[in-house]
């Protein structure tokens, strides 16, 4: 069953942002991203898309 998220379609706050760009950068995957920052992966990969960053597609 998906994980609920409580979050949703809520505004991306300056600080969770900087956290995505951190994760990112260090390579962590997708799926550990989103459950760190409690969004969707659909949410952190949509976000990462708008500000240029590559995430990791390992599971």
């Amino acid at each position: 069953m998906a994980e609920k998220f409580e979050r949703h379609r809520q505004p991306w706050r300056a600080d969770e942002i900087q956290k995505l760009h951190t994760l990112a950068k260090k390579g962590m995957p997708l799926r550990q991203i989103a459950k760190a920052l409690t969004r969707s992966e659909e949410s952190v990969k949509e976000r990462a898309k708008q500000d240029g960053l590559g995430i990791a597609k390992l599971h």
